[in-house]
């Protein structure tokens, strides 16, 4: 169970600009763009800590149905 991970992903123009790895615990930007995101959304305690618990809430929930 130790190697499941929740990814988050963000597009625009079909473009991955930044991405949440539960892994990691923060988020990484892919353009001049995703790193200010990433910047700023790593900058809330709160808002990680709700997509860190997300690995738990989601994915140990739904490994029994696959």
């Amino acid at each position: 169970l130790k190697d499941i991970e929740f990814i988050r992903s963000n597009y625009y123009n079909k473009l991955e600009y930044a991405r949440f790895d539960s892994n990691l615990g923060r988020f990484v930007g892919y353009t001049e763009f995703g790193v200010k995101q990433a910047n700023y959304w790593n900058s809330d305690p709160s808002y990680i800590a709700v997509l860190r618990a997300q690995r738990e809430a989601y994915c140990l929930h739904n490994i029994d149905i696959w």
